[in-house]
């Protein structure tokens, strides 16, 4: 049985968490009603900003076009692959330098060097590497979220509890004991925290990659509105990339809450 004063901070801690959800359900809600009422009254020109009623009107016509769910799946499609590649071959290379202190040292400033390089400049030679396809906006993809995961797995290995570390090794634990037991469970909830990242890196990495090669995706779908100055899609594939990441954003979300609970 909970105590009352217990069950009052419960009370008090879903009462802040609705007030929260409310808050920025209301915010978005102003947002578009101001959107659009700006619009009405010609406050802002719609040809280059658009308006909710036109956006409306855009994904209704590539629902009737049957263009809309198409695009959608592709781009999430990309998105899966590039993330569970990327989390994968980072977590495994963030591990290997932790376990070689030595190797660590020699590779940190080039992984520096990879994660401040423009990639939309490796664009064409990713073309030639992987043709003009979807080969290409995974690898584009896995260039942005690989090395993130790499170097952010990497740091929550190397900032373990130094006192927990001297006192596995005081007791003669291995390399392999020491990382199962310690340092893995340490960084997971860092780690949690680098897929949050990675599944928008991820995202961002498709979208840049189909707007070199793509003929399918949202990200393909704004490069096309850009092109015929239809910026109605360019925000309504935006719009529909920020629900998306969104929707990544609390999957993982739900699943950090069951790993901790």
């Amino acid at each position: 049985m909970y105590s009352y004063e217990h069950k009052v901070f419960i009370k008090k801690n879903k009462n802040y968490k609705l007030l929260v959800n409310f808050c920025q359900f209301t915010l978005i809600i102003f947002f578009i009603y101001l959107w659009q009422f700006l619009a009405d009254k010609n406050y802002i020109n719609v040809f280059i900003l658009s308006s909710p009623k036109r956006i409306i009107d855009t994904l209704i016509k590539l629902h009737i076009s049957n263009n809309l769910y198409h695009h959608i799946l592709i781009t999430i499609y990309e998105t899966m692959i590039s993330f569970i590649l990327g989390t994968v071959i980072g977590f495994f290379i963030a591990s290997l330098l932790w376990w070689n202190k030595f190797l660590f040292k020699v590779l940190e400033p080039y992984l520096t060097v990879l994660n401040s390089l423009p990639k939309i400049a490796l664009g064409p030679i990713i073309i030639i590497w992987g043709g003009a396809g979807i080969k290409s906006i995974i690898i584009m993809a896995l260039l942005i979220s690989t090395i993130i995961t790499i170097i952010n797995v990497t740091e929550y290995f190397n900032n373990i509890d130094q006192n927990k570390l001297k006192l596995l090794k005081s007791f003669n634990a291995n390399k392999k004991q020491i990382y199962f037991k310690l340092v893995f469970p340490s960084a997971i909830s860092g780690i949690i925290n680098t897929l949050k990242i990675n599944i928008s890196m991820s995202l961002i990495g498709v979208t840049m990659g189909e707007f070199l090669v793509s003929k399918e995706g949202i990200g393909y779908l704004i490069v096309y509105g850009s092109q015929t100055f239809n910026l109605n899609l360019v925000i309504t594939g935006v719009i529909v990339l920020s629900i998306i990441s969104a929707l990544m954003y609390y999957i993982v979300f739900y699943i950090e809450k069951k790993l901790k609970h």
